[in-house]
């Protein structure tokens, strides 16, 4: 039965591990797969006030990577380490038809002709050098080519688009872009299209809408370029000053980076150091069971170990074979884990998000790990068990006066109290991570986000020529209580602007806030509230050009605490003048890992708008989205009907961390099950010594509880004193976690209270069953068993 727990325990130990390293492998490989992965750096972009007299260097997190164009080619010209430079915008959302098929494609880029010079994305049809040169090119990625052409070459057809009927030629076919990538795209479309459209936005300094990359020369020293940095700017921009830029390696993008609007989603290297603990503590619990279990049986290995002794056998080679039977017994946990990890793999595919492909498992990498392993685990863990064996003096074996010693006894309960200190902490840092996630979910965010249905037409301009009809005829709908139109929703991409407001002095100040551009109906759809002014109206004309609302962090970025006494300043934003009108109260429109940051909400042109919010009844929802469907169909026949409910496309901002917390739920469970298979052989054998002494208690008159308080009393000390030690390592470690939310839940004491008591309880069903067990034993057996 011993070997048999050490087996389970290392085999659920080691299968555990190698799907955390599968996991932590995928998240350190992201942008590994590109040939020039070391020489491949960013520009990250710092907007403070134009006038101030602020010259520090700006910290991490007030870098952006979203930028200006400009910065690009002067960067090419004015530093010869830069081999090449390359620029993509923002994504955008085109309808794109061939023939008779037609969908509404999301996450398409504009992107340099220099893109696959920088990065090894592989073109299965065209030429990379040629594919992004021309105006009105696009490259597909394999999965949207196959959507319109299936398996045939489409190099040369053409997309007809809902842009001012641009048309689109393809030049290339690209793999999809792989999932370790800090972002990625269904499309490429050449820079010189979208400079056809907005030439003016490719020399100015403040518009911003581009993430630029750069190539370096193999030589380079990126410490020296970014020591010219300031030199460069002051020739390039001079007056300037509140402009800052910074170099950031793409080795450090998707892990390390404190950027802000990022192209795509970042990962958390706190989560891979946890992880990466969580394997270490669950290998080392397996580890510490098989040495508990070894060394508690010595006794009846004791009388073996004299005779062998007594007949030549020498220290070295008794420690050789103790060893040789812990890597065997390691060998066969490591085949059997292998063989686990083959059939959990695809439920933890599902939970973390993750490919994580078979042919990960067979790389020669893990089977290194595979030959290894036994060697890894097997000494380790039975180097101390051959050294206690091997020291038995087999006279004192022989003549049956050897006993545990006092030293092997607090070694085993000593490393019982590590187990469940680990548990513990685990239990209680379980608790606290689905918490957090509670109160993801729960938090106030100063808006309505439920029964709000998002339409996103892709600013569609024959929707937008009639947006007020198309509100009204869908507002006629008896389920639909409101409809607004704006240029995004809470949860999605917006822009900067530079925007200047009168200081209390008088004084001009800029700064480059959030940018909402929405209708008139926007905020009381949303029931925002106004902490000072008033909201949009359509009695008010002049809202249309020369009125602005700010939401209360941005009246404080501009100095006033009292939001009431902003307004009425004067402002000028993107050729717009006029005055402030009124300041909402702040709401969460960006993930809570985040503080509710400056956002400016002007009264949008027609032509930006491209969503539509309609807040609906929840009774007959199937029925109300049909109809929906089929009104839109009647009045937009051109464009699909795209649709997603606002509170789920919010919440998928925190996938990543709901995923986080199922995988330490998972991982945390095994490491308490397996400490308590451990415990179970413990107890076990503890018990099996004591059979004499509970049948000499029964005989004397002890109660059944009596001896099952005595039998369990020991291990529950040792729990207790787990307790004292778990509690402030859980608190430090997740501590160090929440850091990594603006809005997070406290730590309370009581919480590794619970996480104590529900060891104890764990400890007791493990303990007490086999204790009641032996309680119940007729005393008779055990006292004539000799």
């Amino acid at each position: 039965m011993y070997s048999l727990i050490n087996i389970i325990g290392l085999t659920v130990g080691i299968a555990c591990c190698i799907l955390i390293v599968l996991y932590v492998k995928d998240e350190l490989s992201y942008d590994q797969y590109h040939k020039n992965y070391h020489q491949i750096y960013r520009v990250l972009h710092s907007y403070r006030e134009i006038s101030g007299e602020n010259l520090r260097p700006p910290s991490p997190d007030e870098y952006q990577v979203w930028g200006n164009a400009p910065v690009a080619p002067a960067l090419q010209a004015d530093f010869p380490e830069i081999k090449k430079t390359a620029r993509f915008t923002s994504p955008i959302t085109l309808l794109l038809q061939n023939g008779d098929k037609r969908f509404q494609e999301g996450n398409l880029m504009f992107a340099d002709s220099t893109t696959f010079d920088i990065f090894s994305w592989k073109l299965l049809y065209g030429n990379r050098e040629t594919a992004l040169n021309a105006p009105n090119s696009i490259v597909l990625t394999e999965r949207i080519a196959k959507k319109y052409f299936g398996d045939s070459n489409p190099v040369g057809q053409v997309f007809q688009t809902d842009q001012d009927s641009t048309s689109l030629t393809v030049t290339g076919v690209m793999e999809d872009v792989p999932s370790n990538s800090h972002f990625t795209f269904s499309g490429l479309l050449s820079m010189s299209t979208f400079y056809r459209f907005r030439p003016d936005i490719f020399n100015e300094w403040g518009y911003i809408d581009f993430y630029t990359y750069f190539l370096l020369n193999e030589n380079a020293d990126i410490k020296m370029m970014s020591a010219k940095v300031p030199e460069f700017l002051k020739r390039r921009i001079s007056g300037q000053i509140g402009y800052m830029i910074a170099f950031e390696p793409l080795k450090n993008a998707y892990l390390r980076s404190q950027a802000m609007r990022q192209p795509g989603t970042t990962g958390s290297l706190s989560n891979v150091y946890i992880f990466s603990l969580v394997a270490a503590f669950i290998l080392f619990i397996a580890a510490i069971n098989f040495i508990n279990l070894t060394t508690a049986r010595s006794m009846e290995r004791a009388k073996e170990i004299g005779v062998r002794k007594a007949v030549g056998a020498h220290q070295q080679s008794l420690i050789l074979q103790y060893l040789v039977e812990a890597v065997v017994i390691s060998m066969l946990a490591t085949v059997l884990a292998f063989a686990l990890v083959f059939l959990l793999l695809p439920m933890v595919r599902n939970i973390s998000g993750k490919p994580l492909p078979y042919g990960d498992l067979m790389s020669w990498k893990m089977m290194i790990v595979l030959i290894f392993t036994p060697f890894l685990v097997g000494i380790p863990a039975g180097i101390y068990p051959a050294l206690v064996l091997s020291r038995f003096k087999p006279a004192l074996v022989l003549k049956g006066k050897f006993h545990s010693s006092g030293k092997g006894i607090q070694l085993r309960k000593g490393l019982v109290v590590f187990q469940f200190s680990l548990s513990i902490a685990l239990i209680a840092c379980t608790a606290i991570v689905f918490s957090q996630l509670d109160h993801l979910r729960s938090h106030n965010l100063g808006f309505r986000q439920d029964q709000m249905l998002v339409i996103d037409y892709g600013g569609d301009n024959k929707v937008n020529k009639n947006i007020e009809a198309v509100k009204a005829t869908l507002a006629n709908n008896p389920a639909v209580i409101t409809v607004t139109a704006s240029r995004a929703v809470p949860g999605e991409f917006f822009p900067n602007a530079t925007t200047f407001i009168a200081s209390r002095s008088g004084e001009m100040q800029s700064f480059a806030p959030g940018l909402y551009e929405i209708d008139a109906d926007f905020l009381p759809a949303y029931e925002m509230k106004m902490a000072a002014g008033r909201a949009y109206s359509r009695d008010f004309p002049a809202d249309l050009e020369q009125s602005l609302i700010i939401n209360e962090a941005a009246a404080k970025q501009w100095g006033y605490a009292n939001p009431q006494e902003i307004i009425g300043k004067k402002f000028e934003q993107w050729g717009r003048k006029g005055t402030v009108i009124g300041v909402v109260k702040d709401f969460n429109y960006q993930s809570l890992h985040k503080k509710v940051e400056p956002l400016a909400l002007r009264m949008a042109p027609s032509y930006v708008l491209n969503r539509l919010s309609l807040r609906i009844k929840t009774a007959q929802i199937n029925k109300t989205i049909s109809e929906l469907e089929h009104t839109w169909n009647e009045l937009e026949p051109q464009r699909p009907f795209k649709y997603s409910f606002l509170d789920q496309a919010f919440n998928e901002q925190y996938l990543k961390d709901l995923r986080f917390g199922e995988i330490f739920a998972a991982f945390g469970t095994l490491t308490i099950l397996i400490a308590c298979l451990g415990l179970f052989g413990l107890a076990t054998f503890s018990t099996e010594k004591r059979l004499k002494e509970i049948g000499i208690r029964k005989v004397l008159g002890a109660s059944i509880t009596s001896i099952v308080g005595l039998l369990s009393g020991d291990f529950i000390k040792l729990v207790l004193i787990a307790i004292v030690i778990a509690t402030p390592l859980g608190w430090w470690g997740m501590h160090r976690w929440l850091n990594g939310f603006a809005y997070r839940v406290d730590i309370h004491w009581w919480t590794f209270g619970l996480a104590g008591l529900a060891a104890v309880i764990i400890a007791l069903l493990t303990v007490g069953v086999l204790a009641l067990k032996a309680a119940r034993m007729n005393p008779v057996r055990s006292l004539k068993a000799e």
